[in-house]
C-alpha cells in the first residue's frame, strides 16, 4: 500500500491550526485546562505533519511533543525541546485533570499560550 505523505502532511497541518484556534478561543474564555489541551493536540498534530514528511510514513501513535520533535528531523533549540517537554503536561491535564490539581489561571494560561504561539508559527513555517 502505498502512503500519499502531502496528503498525510495537509491532514495534520490542517487539523492542527483548527485545533489551535480552539485552543485559543478557550483560553480567552477562561477554561485554561481544556485550553492548554488542545494547543498541545496543535503542536502535536503539526509536528506529527513533519514526522510524516521526513519518514516518509504515518505519524507514529505517541503524543510526546518532545519525542514527536526528535523524530521530525528539525533543528529544534534545547529551549524549545525543553518547552515542548514541559508542555506535554497539557496532555495529560486534559485527559486526567483531576491528578494534577487546580487548572492554571487566565494569566498563566496566556503565558504559555504566548510561547507556544512562538514554536506552533515556526513550526508551520517549516512545512
Amino acid at each position: 500500500m502505498s502512503i500519499d505523505i502531502d496528503k498525510q502532511v495537509a491532514y495534520w497541518r490542517e487539523s492542527a491550526e483548527e485545533d489551535w484556534d480552539v485552543g485559543c478561543s478557550l483560553v480567552e474564555q477562561g477554561k485554561t485546562r481544556h485550553g492548554l489541551f488542545f494547543l498541545h493536540l496543535a503542536l502535536e498534530k503539526v509536528l506529527k505533519a513533519h514526522v510524516c514528511r521526513a519518514t516518509q510514513d504515518l505519524a507514529p501513535k505517541v503524543h510526546s511533543l518532545r519525542r514527536l520533535s526528535e523524530l521530525s528531523g528539525l533543528s529544534i533549540t534545547e529551549e524549545d525541546a525543553d518547552f515542548l517537554a514541559a508542555f506535554d503536561r497539557y496532555d495529560i491535564a486534559g485527559r486526567y485533570p483531576d491528578t494534577l490539581g487546580p487548572a492554571p489561571t487566565k494569566e498563566e494560561a496566556k503565558s504559555r499560550q504566548i510561547k507556544a504561539q512562538e514554536v506552533f508559527t515556526w513550526l508551520i513555517r517549516q512545512l
